[in-house]
């Protein structure tokens, strides 16, 4: 899969060359995509995403939904492309994770805001809140949902100390689910490798 900084029809594979190409490297990026995964807490998991994730993950819909037509391919960028990381901001998917439904149901009602109380705190600088769900409302006055789509807006000084390896924190401080978590080196590495 080759990473150019801009998904387009022409640089995706066609659905009998990613075909042959998932066969052989779908582990790889299930590990990349493992390695970009955050546990906050018990029930909260971000997926940072990234031009390999998301590639992946248009190339998927495509073969699944059998789609190659100029048309339906750019209907799956413009779907996707908004959560690609633009060298200044960390994107993920946020997962509220209740496998019971009742409990899921509870949370999702007491957890009503949460996605606007999540931050990134590099060392020595301020915390950094997300911005959630810009493409469409994902919660009501009864409930949020189960996943939303956040990106954290990055100052060039925040880049620079990241990528010179201070350390960062991923944190809630939602009343319902205070919780904080410093992202691992390993997990920083791969983050800081978004940032310009």
């Amino acid at each position: 899969m080759q990473i150019t900084g801009h998904i387009t029809p022409d640089n995706l594979m066609s659905l009998e060359a990613y075909s042959k190409w998932r066969k052989v490297n779908k582990p790889e990026v299930m590990a990349h995509r493992k390695l970009r995964s955050v546990r906050l807490g018990e029930y909260i998991n971000l997926q940072f995403e990234s031009e390999l994730t998301i590639r992946y993950q248009i190339q998927e819909m495509l073969r699944i939904e059998k789609i190659f037509e100029e048309d339906g391919i750019l209907q799956e960028i413009e779907a996707y492309a908004p959560l690609l990381p633009d060298g200044g901001n960390w994107k993920a998917t946020m997962m509220l994770e209740y496998p019971d439904e009742n409990e899921r149901r509870r949370e999702l009602a007491r957890l009503i805001g949460v996605e606007d109380r999540l931050f990134v705190e590099v060392e020595g600088q301020s915390r950094v809140y997300a911005i959630a769900d810009e493409d469409m409302e994902r919660e009501n006055d009864e409930k949020t949902s189960a996943v939303h789509f956040v990106r954290f807006e990055l100052t060039p000084a925040m880049c620079a100390a990241v990528k010179a390896g201070a350390s960062v924190k991923l944190g809630c401080d939602h009343t319902n689910y205070p919780a904080h978590t410093l992202i691992a080196p390993e997990t920083l590495a791969s983050l800081a490798g978004d940032l310009r």
